[in-house]
């Protein structure tokens, strides 16, 4: 198969380019590098140490004997050579990660929010109508986020993969329709990804494209069987107040004794999968998509959910650093619920990798072993929901 990788230099585009291209599919990676640039900005690194792009497919190359291609090009700013590439190409699929992932950076400040939504809406529309245009039966495989449901959802039923039954009023008696779950975005990152989702529906059913959409819990974990293969192949772990996620986070801050940093009470509850299991439903997506016609289709990308505080509690037992309460920096409930629908992707075979499994592994092979590479004045969390907003304290 033919899959082009939109996004393919960054967290998770970058190990799915390499399982793809390991499992046998001719793979070609598109990005404009702007993850790179956003490190230069933000004068923060990976703890692991990341080469340039050129580096790591030759050492790709050496290890596997395939060849992953590379196109620079920015999808929300060059239409014209998006269009041709998929001429050219012409793609089997499409797997989109090309869009700013970080909810803390879409709300840093006015330039910030203004660029995620240029880069992201722009980017995806660009990609359907490319899509379209070319003439081409290219499915779309799209990562998004368990985000956009929000996490005002409670009680004992579960959200449910992408679309909800309802029952609408009407003078001859109650009518059922199938809607997507109502959105509920907590950032300006959030708020593209259910415009994404508008998109996808609009030209899956007007255009006939053939679309899925992974709404992923947060990814924790850093290596997949073909990263680890050479140090030079090895993925990101941020654990900067931007994009560092909570769990990668806490991993780093244990291996360097810094507090565990638990924003606000810790009450919220989040799902979560590791890298390994991210690369694996990429590529059950791509071998599973919707029929021509169809409505995208919807998955709940997760593995399990967790509590802050419980995780916070987890890695303090395991490692005897101690946990330490900020203020939030976010506009969010203080304690929620989470109960996520996710039969899809283990009846098509995923064997999820659980955080019992791989904490030890994670801290010893990563957070411990690239430590002196952290820059703790990056750890904190400073980008705050809205002004007036209470900032963190500076635990240096």
């Amino acid at each position: 198969m033919k899959v082009l990788v939109l996004g393919g230099d960054g967290f998770c585009g970058w190990p799915t380019s390499l399982h793809l291209s390991d499992i046998g599919h001719d793979v070609t990676i598109v990005d404009n590098l702007s993850r790179r640039a956003i490190d230069l900005e933000l004068e923060v690194e990976s703890l692991t140490p990341i080469r340039p792009m050129g580096e790591r497919l030759r050492a790709w190359h050496e290890v596997s004997g395939k060849d992953v291609n590379f196109v620079r090009l920015d999808l929300a700013e060059e239409y014209d050579r998006l269009a041709a590439l998929i001429r050219d190409v012409q793609p089997d699929a499409i797997v989109h990660f090309g869009e700013q992932r970080a909810a803390p950076y879409s709300m840093r400040d006015e330039a910030a929010k203004r660029y995620t939504v240029d880069n992201n809406v722009r980017g995806t529309h660009n990609v359907l109508v490319a899509i379209s245009e070319s003439g081409l039966d290219t499915a779309l495989v799209h990562l998004g986020t368990m985000g956009v449901y929000g996490y005002g959802w409670s009680g004992s039923a579960p959200i449910p993969e992408g679309y909800l039954t309802v029952k609408v009023p009407t003078p001859d008696g109650d009518i059922e329709r199938e809607i997507l779950h109502p959105a509920n975005a907590g950032s300006v990152y959030h708020l593209t990804k259910t415009l994404d989702q508008l998109m996808f529906g609009f030209y899956a059913a007007n255009d006939q494209i053939r679309i899925t959409d992974l709404h992923q819990g947060i990814v924790w974990g850093t290596q997949t069987p073909q990263t680890v293969r050479d140090e030079r192949l090895i993925n990101r772990f941020d654990y900067d107040g931007d994009y560092g996620t909570v769990l990668n986070r806490f991993l780093m801050q244990a291996a360097i004794g810094h507090p565990l940093t638990v924003h606000g009470t810790g009450g919220q509850t989040r799902a979560f999968i590791h890298i390994r299991d991210t690369v694996r439903c990429i590529q059950i997506a791509l071998e599973n998509p919707p029929a021509k016609g169809e409505k995208p289709k919807i998955f709940n990308q997760v593995t399990e959910t967790h509590r802050v505080r419980d995780l916070a509690q987890m890695i303090s037992g395991m490692t005897g650093v101690e946990v330490a309460n900020l203020p939030n920096p976010r506009r969010e409930a203080a304690e929620n619920e989470l109960n996520v629908a996710r039969e899809q992707f283990l009846a098509l075979g995923l064997d999820p990798t659980t955080l019992s499994e791989g904490l030890l592994e994670e801290i010893r092979d990563i957070a411990q072993r690239y430590a002196g590479r952290a820059d703790t004045t990056k750890i904190v969390a400073r980008s705050t929901w809205r002004r007036g907003m209470e900032t963190a304290p500076d635990l240096r």
